[in-house]
C-alpha cells in the first residue's frame, strides 16, 4: 500500500501545477429492469470553477443535483477549483489518502498524468456502454481519452477547441479580406490595424492558461513536438522563435496593449469586446455569450488561428496544421470509488444530446456527443470555424511528464514579465530560461520513462 500511494504521489508531483484545463453492484444506467437505487448516498464531483458564468454554474449544479436525485435517489455535490494549485492538492490528497470526489473533470492535458498515476477507472466496454458507448461521442474528442484506444480513462465532457476572434468592420475598413493563415502575416495585418488606442491583437500575458499554447502551436506547426520520443525539446531553434515572436508583439512591434502583462484571458476578451483590438486568437466557443451582449455584437466572427509557423510561408516538412491543442474536459471515474456505477450514470446523464445542448446554451462550451456537435454546426454558421479548428486539433504528447513541459513552457512567460514591463524581452533571456526548464522537463520525461 505504501509502495502505491509512492508511486501515486511521484506521479501526481510530476504533474505540477497543471490546470485540470476531473461498490459497484448498482445496475447500469438505462437498464429499467434493475433500476439504480442511490438512496441516501452522495456523489462527489471535483470540477473547476467557471469565472465568466459564476451564477448559471451555481444554478446548472443545482439542477443536475435535482434532476439526479429524480432519477436515482442520489445527491450529487459538487467541488470546484480556482486555481491549478489548489486543483492539484485536491487531487494529491484525493488520490494518494484514496477518498475524495468519485468524479474529476480533468482538463484534456491532464488526462495523460492522470492515466499515469493508475488511480482511475480504465475503461471496459461494458463501461462506455453505461454511458451511452463510445460513437455517442466526436470521434476528435477521444482523441486523448488515453494512449489507445484498449487502455482510456477519459470520457469527453466539453470540448473547447481555440480559434481567432475578428472585427469584421476593422477588417472591412482597412480592406483587409480574411485573417491570415500565417502567424507573420497575422502580424503585418495586426500593425496595419494598431492605430490610437486600437490595438491589432488582445494577448492576455498574465494569464495562467492560454501563454504555453501559442508557443505549443508554433513549435509544432514548425515540426517540434516538444516530447519526441525519450527526448524532451523546450530549447529547439522553432521553439525559441516562438517565444520571439509572441513577446515581440508586445515589445517590438507594438500591436498589443502594454496593459495586457498583467491581463487574463477575461481581460483580453473584454478589450475586445470593447472594440479595442482588431484580432483576439485564443478564444473557445465561450465567447459567444461575452460578445453578443457588447459593443462588437454583429461586428465579429471566428476563423481558425495560424497554422504556419513564424517566419515561415508555408508549413515546414514535418510539421503538423495544429489549428488548436486538442482542448477540452474529460469526466474520469476515480479507482477508489465505491459510487462507480452511479458515477458512470450521471455522466451518461451529461452527455445526451439534450443535456449538452442546454450546457452549450447556458455555458458556450461545444459538445463532445456527435448528435448535439451536428446539429450545432448544421443551425449555426458562426461555428463553422469552431468547427473546423476541432478537426484540425492536434492532442498534446500522451505522457505522464507533460505536465512539467508545460508548467516549464508557463513559467518562462512568468519570468520574462519583469523584462515585459521594462520593454524588453532579450533572446540570450528565452535561452537561458528554456535551459532551465529543458533540464527539469527532461528529468521528468526519464522519471516517467
Amino acid at each position: 500500500m505504501m509502495k502505491r500511494k509512492l508511486v501515486l504521489t511521484t506521479a501526481l508531483l510530476a504533474a505540477g501545477a497543471l490546470t485540470l484545463a476531473g461498490c459497484s453492484s448498482e445496475a447500469a444506467p438505462g437498464d429499467s429492469a434493475k433500476p439504480l437505487d442511490g438512496a441516501g448516498k452522495t456523489l462527489n464531483v471535483l470540477t473547476d470553477a467557471n469565472t465568466l458564468y459564476p451564477e448559471e454554474q451555481q444554478k446548472w449544479f443545482a439542477d443536475v443535483s435535482e434532476q439526479f436525485k429524480a432519477k436515482t435517489g442520489a445527491q450529487v455535490k459538487f467541488e470546484t477549483f480556482a486555481t491549478a494549485n489548489d486543483e492539484l492538492t485536491k487531487i494529491q490528497t484525493s488520490v494518494v489518502s484514496g477518498q475524495g470526489p468519485d468524479i474529476y473533470s480533468l482538463g484534456t492535458t491532464f488526462t495523460p498524468t492522470a492515466y499515469a498515476t493508475g488511480a482511475f477507472v480504465k475503461l471496459s466496454e461494458d463501461d462506455w456502454k453505461k454511458v451511452g458507448g463510445r460513437d455517442r461521442f466526436t470521434e476528435a474528442s477521444l482523441g486523448i481519452s488515453g494512449p489507445d484506444k484498449d487502455n482510456e480513462v477519459g470520457i469527453p465532457a466539453r470540448s473547447r477547441p481555440f480559434v481567432m476572434a475578428y472585427n469584421t468592420e476593422m477588417l472591412a475598413a482597412a480592406g483587409i479580406d480574411k485573417p491570415a493563415d500565417t502567424w507573420d502575416g497575422l502580424l503585418e495585418q495586426a500593425k496595419k490595424l494598431t492605430h490610437d488606442d486600437v490595438y491589432g491583437l488582445s494577448i492576455a500575458y498574465g494569464d495562467n492558461f492560454d501563454p504555453w499554447k501559442f508557443i505549443w502551436a508554433m513549435s509544432t506547426q514548425a515540426g517540434n513536438p516538444i516530447i519526441d520520443g525519450k527526448k524532451v525539446r523546450l530549447d529547439d531553434p522553432v521553439t525559441i522563435k516562438a517565444y520571439e515572436t509572441y513577446f515581440g508583439w508586445l515589445t517590438k512591434d507594438k500591436v498589443v496593449n502594454p496593459a495586457s502583462i498583467g491581463w487574463k484571458a477575461s481581460q483580453a476578451l473584454a478589450s475586445f469586446a470593447d472594440g479595442k483590438a482588431a484580432f483576439m486568437p485564443m478564444v473557445t466557443a465561450t465567447s459567444i455569450n461575452t460578445l453578443d451582449a457588447s459593443a462588437v455584437a454583429g461586428k465579429y466572427a471566428y476563423a481558425v488561428m495560424p497554422t504556419i509557423p513564424p517566419g515561415d510561408t508555408t508549413r515546414p516538412a514535418g510539421g503538423k496544421e495544429a489549428a488548436s491543442i486538442l482542448s477540452g474536459s474529460n469526466f474520469v471515474v476515480a479507482d477508489y470509488s465505491k459510487n462507480k456505477d452511479l458515477s458512470f450514470a450521471l455522466i451518461e446523464m451529461l452527455t445526451t444530446a439534450e443535456a449538452q445542448k442546454v450546457y452549450y446554451e447556458t455555458f458556450g462550451e461545444m459538445p463532445t456527443n456527435a448528435d448535439a456537435a451536428a446539429a450545432l454546426e448544421k443551425d449555426n454558421e458562426k461555428l463553422a470555424p469552431i468547427v473546423a479548428a476541432s478537426k484540425l486539433s492536434v492532442g498534446t504528447p500522451f505522457s505522464g511528464a507533460w505536465g512539467d513541459v508545460q508548467l516549464g513552457m508557463t513559467n518562462v512567460v512568468v519570468q520574462a514579465i519583469p523584462s515585459l514591463n521594462s520593454g524588453s524581452v532579450t533572446t540570450d533571456q528565452i535561452v537561458s530560461a528554456l535551459k532551465t526548464e529543458q533540464e527539469k522537463a527532461q528529468s521528468a520525461l526519464d522519471r516517467a520513462k
